[in-house]
C-alpha cells in the first residue's frame, strides 16, 4: 500500500481495478493521498474485453496524469465519425478530437492496452504492495473510531480491512451498490443484443474514422481501428453489430462467446465500399454477445464512508462510447475534492458535481440518438442514394451534431477552458475526518 506517517491521512480502499479504480488510484496518488489500497476479486489480471474510445475529456485528465504518450503509442487518434447507409452513401460526418477543436485527441484502442498502461503505472508510482489480487467484497459497514467515522471491508476468507473511506470501482454488477440499493435488482436490458468482436484488416478511409453503418429499424453496425497498421499494413479493427434479438437481450447473458452467424444473419445484404462486413467478422477469432443494459439514477452515491464510481455509480448505454471516459473523470474530480475538503465534504462535493453530470448523459445514451433520424433516412431511401442531399436537406442532418454533443457531455471550448483538476503538491494531507 501507498502510504504517509501521518495518522491523520485518510486511510482509503479502491474497489475494483478495472479502469475506473485504476485511474482513481492513480489520480489520488497525483493529487498527495498516499494511504492507498487497490483490491481486485480476480486472482490474476489478464488482458480481456476489446475496443474502447476515451472522448478528450478523459484523455485531458489522462495528460494531466501524465499517462498520454504512452497510450497514444498503442491507440488511434480518432479523427472522424461518419453515418453511412446499409446500401452504400454517407449520411453524415463530422471531425473528433483535435480534428474538432478539442486541445486533446479521442482515443481509440484496446481495453486491456488500455489497463495494462494505468496498472503499470500504479505499480511504478504506489508501488506493488498497493495492489492487492483475489480479494472479493462481499460488502462493508459503518464504523466509529476515536479519528471519526470509518468503514469495515468484508470479504469471503480473508480478514475484514477498515479505512476512512471506501471507493466501490467494482462495476455494473457492484457488491456495494448492492448494499447500498439492496431493492434495485439487476441491470436493465432494452431489448438490443450486441455482438462484438475484433478482426486484423486493412486500414479504412483515413485509418482514423469509425464507421457507423445501418439503422434501420432493427440494425446497426459500428466499426473503428484501434491499433495503427503494422509493417503488413493491417490493423486491429473493434466491431459491434447491435440488434433487436431476443436470444441476446437477456441480462443474463453477459460476455458469452458467440457464433459469428448470429451476427452476420443480420447484415445479408449489406454492402459498404470502405469494409467488407461480412469478411471482418467471419475472421475474427473470437465473437462476444451480450445485453445492451444500463441502470437507473441514482439520489445518491454516497453511504457514509462509502462512495461509488465509475460503472457502479452510472452504468450506461455504449451508444456514447463513454463509460471509461466517465469514469476517468469521476476519478480526476473526487481526488481533487479529497485534496481539497474534508473527505465528507469531499464526497458531497464529488456527489453534487459528477452525479447530475452522468445522469444526464444516461438519458441521452438512452434516446439512442441520432437513430430516429437515420431511421427516417432508411424510410426516404431504403435502397441506399448516391447523393445524401437528395433525401434529407442540411440543416436536418445537422441535428445530428447536437445529438453526438449530448451524448458526449462537453463541447471543445468548455473543455478548453476549464481549469484543470491537477493538484498541486502540498506539505500535508488533508484529515480525515471534519
Amino acid at each position: 500500500m501507498a502510504r504517509t506517517t501521518d495518522r491523520n491521512s485518510p486511510r482509503i480502499i479502491v474497489a475494483g481495478a478495472g479502469i475506473g479504480g485504476l485511474a482513481t488510484a492513480l489520480s489520488l496518488f497525483s493529487a498527495g493521498l498516499r494511504d492507498i489500497r487497490l483490491l481486485e476479486g480476480c486472482a490474476h489480471l489478464r488482458p480481456v474485453g476489446a475496443g474502447v474510445n476515451l472522448q478528450p475529456a478523459a484523455v485531458r485528465e489522462l495528460t494531466e496524469l501524465g499517462l498520454d504518450a504512452p497510450i497514444a503509442a498503442q491507440a488511434v487518434a480518432t479523427a472522424r465519425l461518419e453515418f453511412h447507409h446499409r446500401y452504400g452513401g454517407t449520411i453524415w460526418s463530422e471531425p473528433r478530437g483535435r480534428d474538432a477543436g478539442y486541445h486533446w485527441p479521442q482515443f481509440s484502442v484496446h481495453r486491456a492496452r488500455l489497463q495494462s498502461v494505468l496498472l503499470q503505472a500504479v505499480v511504478r508510482r504506489l508501488g506493488p504492495a498497493a495492489l492487492t489480487t483475489d480479494w472479493r467484497m462481499r460488502g462493508y459497514e459503518h464504523t466509529a473510531g476515536p479519528h471519526g467515522p470509518g468503514v469495515r471491508v468484508h470479504a469471503a476468507g480473508r480478514p475484514p480491512l477498515e479505512a476512512d473511506l471506501l471507493i466501490a470501482a467494482d462495476g455494473v454488477n457492484s457488491t456495494a451498490r448492492a448494499v447500498m440499493y439492496p431493492g434495485e435488482g439487476p441491470p436493465l436490458a432494452n431489448g438490443i443484443g450486441m455482438w462484438r468482436g475484433l478482426s486484423r484488416g486493412r486500414p479504412f478511409l483515413d485509418g482514423r474514422t469509425m464507421l457507423i453503418i445501418g439503422c434501420n429499424a432493427n440494425v446497426k453496425t459500428v466499426v473503428y481501428p484501434i491499433t495503427p497498421a503494422d509493417a503488413s499494413g493491417h490493423c486491429v479493427l473493434n466491431w459491434v453489430v447491435e440488434a433487436h434479438d431476443a436470444d441476446t437481450a437477456a441480462a443474463d447473458h453477459w460476455d458469452s462467446a458467440a457464433d459469428p452467424a448470429g451476427a452476420l444473419r443480420h447484415l445479408r445484404d449489406w454492402r459498404n465500399e470502405h469494409v467488407d462486413l461480412h469478411a471482418m467478422i467471419a475472421r475474427a477469432p473470437r465473437v462476444t454477445r451480450y445485453p445492451m443494459i444500463d441502470r437507473d439514477p441514482l439520489p445518491t452515491w454516497i453511504d457514509g464512508r462509502a462512495v461509488l464510481l465509475g460503472d457502479a455509480a452510472h452504468p450506461m448505454y455504449p451508444t456514447g462510447s463513454n463509460g471509461a471516459s466517465q469514469a476517468i473523470v469521476d476519478a480526476r474530480v473526487l481526488a481533487h475534492q479529497l485534496a481539497h475538503h474534508p473527505v465528507d465534504e469531499a464526497l458531497a462535493r464529488y456527489d453534487a458535481l459528477r452525479r447530475p453530470a452522468t445522469a444526464a448523459l444516461l438519458a441521452a445514451h438512452r434516446s439512442l440518438e441520432p437513430d430516429p433520424l437515420l431511421r427516417q433516412v432508411e424510410a426516404l431511401a431504403p435502397n441506399g442514394f448516391t447523393d445524401i442531399a437528395e433525401v434529407l436537406p442540411a440543416d436536418k442532418l445537422a441535428d445530428i451534431r447536437s445529438c453526438t454533443r449530448r451524448v458526449t457531455g462537453v463541447d471543445a471550448a468548455g473543455l478548453n477552458a476549464r481549469p484543470s483538476w491537477d493538484v498541486p503538491r502540498r506539505s500535508a494531507p488533508v484529515c480525515a475526518s471534519p
